[in-house]
């Protein structure tokens, strides 16, 4: 089985084109769970698969957790996709990805810098109480992919008790998907550093392009930072994230950053 193995910013991704491969739909959670384990495989934080598109797009990504769950949309990982997109012929420098939450365009800004637009928000809770901590709840696309934002100084504690904690909010009933949860705080203009505990890999992510978004989706409506080039440093690189505030919501939010092609080869995993 050929894939691509890409990362942006940390997140990294199996890419696979199942029309070539063969491979039905069906088959993906199983093969998500093995090719993405970390020792036993590949490891990813996740697997794209390419696929036709269906509604006039340039090309279908299907995206899985490490864990085998099907997840409605990836920021980092469309990014790499746009890349993989591109540099395969499936699409030129501007392209449309069909997604489970919607259509992304994605934008080739230079050889290894690509932008995406993500899915606009369709649910905004600035004010949601979780275990004693005020968070924000948003949810992009539709259905929405769900993002718990908090804000506090995270550094500060010790890395097994800010797991602990993010546990606990990704499962806590104020979140009726559960959610992926940022923990984030400004350290300047524009500045933010943030870490995410994400859903369906069940630990923290080197960088999550949605979870960049959504915390600079709620601070813009808080009005503690200018949603124009906000710059989110995550423990794996840097993001950048541009948005337009349409009343109390907003849309046109564009995530740009690093994408890095690890590798290119063949599975011959002989347990699967």
């Amino acid at each position: 089985m050929r894939f691509t193995k890409m990362q942006g910013a940390g997140n990294d991704f199996i890419i696979i084109d199942i029309d070539k491969e063969k491979i039905s739909p069906d088959a993906l959670p199983d093969i998500a769970k093995r090719v993405c384990s970390r020792r036993l495989s590949v490891g990813a934080d996740g697997l794209m698969a390419v696929t036709s598109a269906e509604n006039g797009g340039d090309y279908r990504m299907l995206f899985y957790n490490s864990d085998g769950t099907e997840g409605e949309m990836c920021g980092n990982g469309a990014r790499c996709i746009a890349r993989y997109g591109y540099e395969n012929g499936l699409a030129g420098e501007i392209q449309h990805i069909e997604t489970v939450s919607g259509t992304v365009v994605g934008k080739r800004i230079s050889e290894r810098k690509y932008q995406v637009r993500m899915n606009d928000p369709t649910v905004i809770d600035l004010s949601r109480a979780a275990e004693n901590i005020e968070c924000s709840y948003i949810e992009l696309g539709d259905p929405g992919l769900p993002h718990a934002v908090a804000e506090m100084y995270f550094e500060e504690l010790p890395e097994d008790e800010l797991r602990e904690l993010g546990r606990k909010l990704r499962w806590n009933s104020v979140f009726p998907k559960g959610a992926n949860v940022n923990f984030c705080r400004i350290i300047g203009d524009d500045h933010v550093i943030a870490k995410t505990f994400e859903r369906g890999v069940e630990d923290f992510t080197l960088a999550c392009g949605t979870g960049a978004s959504s915390v600079v989706t709620a601070l813009t409506l808080m009005g503690k930072v200018s949603g124009k080039n906000v710059k989110v440093d995550m423990p794996g690189g840097k993001l950048e994230v541009s948005l337009t505030v349409a009343g109390e919501t907003v849309r046109d939010i564009f995530l740009t950053g690093p994408t890095n092609i690890v590798a290119v080869g063949e599975i011959t995993d002989e347990d699967m």
